[in-house]
């Protein structure tokens, strides 16, 4: 792109910057020398600069009343992994056009993306250039399956991972500088490509690089030791189930076409899972769907209805029985005191996570009773309808944990643990909890 505005990084008018701890005076000083002198800036990640990202946000807000007229800033970041998080203020996203760049949910189009990163000038480039395409078309189906996976949720991976084509760039490359080095096997046939190497930097470093959990890292290690490995050189090998490797040396357009006419009808036993593991995606796709209309309903019947309406009274009933059901919340002061010299013995650990417990669910049982008893009042005409009163009513009406909604401004969710459950069965759990603790304020030992 910068090439056609005769942007480049050889003529200084283009910097990339991967934002991290250290970053932010480099990321200034280029910044306003880039809109005094004009260039284009690239800042990556910009989400792990949270507390940096106000100060980002004056110094655009300085450079747009003065800049040179070739001057343009990139930036790059994730989405938060819960809904009622925020990692970039909302006026910096409100300054900045925005591009959303999401993989597509089959594993077709995830497979045929991922070729259509590359060229044929770039598979001739290789000196091993027969063998290259094979494992790089290997490379390329795992990159869309750990990709489809994630459409599964918690069976295919544990969070959101941000996998994405410039992995596989990067690890193309790797891959590219490998077989330019590989030397000729023992026996004379092919070269001796250095597998576990490959693997580990590709399953540990590129792609692990954005994996947290231990058995998400096993499962990514797992599918790269199914799928990249020997079996990649041997025409018509088995790549996955139903699906083959050419049988001879193709082309660019030959492995597009390869992938339009040999991958098999999608289905879980492509990932290696469960054939039910559709189910679980199907019902949270429908749940989607129902739910965004039954929002749209409540929405468009909410505009069209007068104080006292039939829904007002059913919001009525729902603050009612959680009022009733709203538990009593620990003593802290007692919690505190019994704990004191349990702070000495083995069970240290157990009773400072009992305690941080403890603290919380004050918080959340204070934040409910504190919300439901403003939305009483505004309901029968005490208090003004505040926005956050209306968002709480709404949340009640759709059986809602509030916050669920990214868009209301009042949460519960924020104050409690991660659930996906309604909100009828996520007060059964916040009622057990309570109990918990209120028992182990009582007798002080441990549940085991």
């Amino acid at each position: 792109l910068g090439l056609g505005f005769d942007i480049s990084v050889q003529k200084s008018t283009l910097k990339n910057i991967s934002m991290g701890q250290g970053q932010e005076a480099p990321a200034e000083a280029c910044l306003d020398r880039m809109a005094k002198q004009g260039g284009w800036i690239m800042l990556q990640n910009i989400q792990l600069m949270e507390s940096w990202l106000p100060k980002l946000e004056r110094k655009l807000e300085l450079a747009s009343e003065a800049a040179a007229m070739n001057f343009r800033c990139f930036l790059s970041a994730e989405p938060p992994p819960l809904s009622h998080m925020y990692n970039i203020p909302e006026s910096l996203l409100q300054t900045c056009i925005k591009v959303a760049n999401e993989a597509p949910a089959d594993l077709r189009s995830n497979l045929q993306r991922a070729w259509s990163c590359f060229s044929q000038e770039h598979l001739d480039a290789c000196n091993h250039t027969s063998e290259y395409r094979r494992c790089l078309f290997g490379l390329c189906f795992f990159h869309a399956i750990i990709l489809g996976r994630r459409r599964f949720g918690q069976q295919g991976w544990s969070r959101q991972y941000g996998f994405n084509t410039g992995d596989l760039k990067i690890c193309a490359d790797v891959l590219m500088s490998y077989m330019n080095k590989a030397q000729e096997s023992a026996d004379g046939q092919g070269i001796s490509v250095p597998w576990d190497d490959l693997r580990y930097i590709f399953g540990e470093i590129m792609y692990g690089g954005h994996i947290t959990d231990f058995w998400d890292r096993r499962t990514n290690v797992t599918y790269l030791k199914a799928l990249f490995n020997e079996q990649l050189l041997r025409p018509g090998g088995q790549l996955a189930p139903g699906l083959s490797l050419p049988d001879t040396i193709l082309d660019y357009p030959g492995y597009s076409a390869h992938i339009d006419g040999a991958l098999p009808a999608e289905s879980p036993v492509l990932f290696g899972l469960h054939p039910n593991a559709e189910v679980g995606y199907l019902t949270s796709t429908a749940e989607q769907i129902l739910g965004l209309v039954v929002r749209l309903r409540r929405g468009a019947s909410a505009g069209s209805s007068a104080p006292g309406h039939a829904t007002d009274n059913g919001v009525h009933g729902i603050v009612d029985s959680l009022e009733k059901r709203l538990p009593k919340r620990p003593k802290l002061s007692s919690v505190q005191e019994k704990a004191r010299p349990l702070l000495a013995g083995p069970s240290a650990p157990y009773v400072v996570v009992a305690m941080q417990e403890v603290v919380q669910m004050n918080f959340l049982g204070e934040e409910i009773a504190r919300s439901l008893g403003e939305l009483r009042k505004g309901l029968n005409g005490q208090l003004n309808m505040s926005q956050q009163m209306e968002d709480l009513s709404s949340g009640l009406a759709l059986n809602e944990v509030p916050g669920r909604n990214p868009f209301h401004s009042i949460s519960w969710e924020k104050l409690a643990w991660p659930s996906r459950k309604k909100l009828d069965d996520w007060f059964d759990d916040l009622e057990e909890r309570a109990k918990q603790l209120i028992s182990w304020e009582v007798k002080s030992e441990l549940p085991i």
